[in-house]
């Protein structure tokens, strides 16, 4: 009980700045927009200053990340390919099959795993947080999306699915980072100060923008959460398990195995909300996932953390 207590203050100042958002949502002070803005500063300037900052950090040939790449790969594309089977069983319809391919490997592994993880583990842990979201963002934006297209009404369309890739500001954070690091280039100390600055911004930020959006979702009728629970349930719990046992198996470090699989408890982010918004999915429980599964993490993350010991 004492190490769950201790775990869940770790993570306690995290979830009271969610838990501000969703009290200024409901005031005339927030409105709708400021999610939008918010989170278009996290993405564009805040997260890919934390990941080069983060990056930065590492010691060329000090510690290889290939395996925890390859592992994250496979844990991510076989949640994703789990939606088929699963759909067919159950006989879901097939926006809600391509709904599923975001909801069973996507959690909110950059905007609240980054956060966590360093909380949780130290700065140390910070270049294979920047890691393993890049390498969920690299899943969510090539299969994830060729996925929902192929079992849609439209055809693919592979320069589409390469622009939005290369675009992606995350993505191109974690080269420039790598790019610092191995071509061993020196920043003056100026633009060090700024990136830093921008980085210890982030985290605040975008998680008062994660309570808002919560505080704005409507509440709905009790059985309409059956099945958001389930897949609540399945997503943070279930899978990772899973995981854990499987990379139990192998000789992953094992700082670096805690931290994959409480990256995989994170609860479904804003991210395949937006995608299910563009691809006309099942949206209500898209963002009905989000609202659970963020709400519940508040216990789910220090029950991990505490089973991770």
């Amino acid at each position: 009980m004492g190490t769950f207590i201790v775990a869940v203050k770790t993570v306690s100042p995290l979830f009271l700045i969610i838990g501000f958002g969703v009290l200024f949502s409901r005031t005339r002070i927030c409105t709708p927009q400021w999610i939008e803005i918010l989170n278009k500063y996290a993405l564009y300037i805040g997260f890919p200053a934390l990941v080069i900052a983060s990056l930065m950090s590492l010691e060329p040939g000090e510690q290889s990340f290939s395996k925890l790449i390859l592992y994250t790969s496979a844990y991510t594309v076989t949640c994703m390919l789990l939606a088929l089977p699963v759909a067919r069983i159950f006989r879901f319809s097939r926006r809600m099959l391509r709904t599923l391919f975001l909801i069973l490997p996507f959690g909110n592994f950059a905007y609240l795993g980054i956060p966590v993880l360093q909380n949780a583990f130290g700065d140390k842990i910070l270049p294979a947080a920047a890691i393993l979201s890049a390498v969920y963002l690299f899943w969510l934006f090539t299969l994830g999306i060729i996925l929902i297209e192929a079992f849609g009404d439209d055809s693919i369309h592979p320069k589409k699915l390469i622009v939005n890739l290369l675009q992606n500001p995350l993505l191109i954070s974690v080269f420039l980072g790598l790019a610092i690091v191995f071509l061993k280039i020196k920043l003056p100390l100026v633009a060090e100060k700024t990136i830093y600055l921008f980085s210890d911004s982030v985290t605040a930020v975008v998680l008062f923008a994660l309570g808002i959006f919560l505080g704005t979702q409507k509440i709905g009728k009790p059985k309409e959460w059956y099945l958001v629970s389930i897949l609540v349930f399945v997503t943070m719990l279930v899978l990772p398990f899973c995981y854990y046992l499987f990379l139990k198996t192998t000789d992953l470090d094992e700082l670096l195995i805690k931290a994959s699989i409480l990256d995989a408890t994170m609860p479904l982010g804003l991210t395949p909300y937006v995608l299910s918004l563009q691809y006309k999915l099942e949206t209500n429980l898209t963002a009905r996932v989000v609202v659970l599964g963020t709400f519940l993490s508040v216990f789910i993350i220090p029950f991990w953390i505490t089973a991770l010991r």
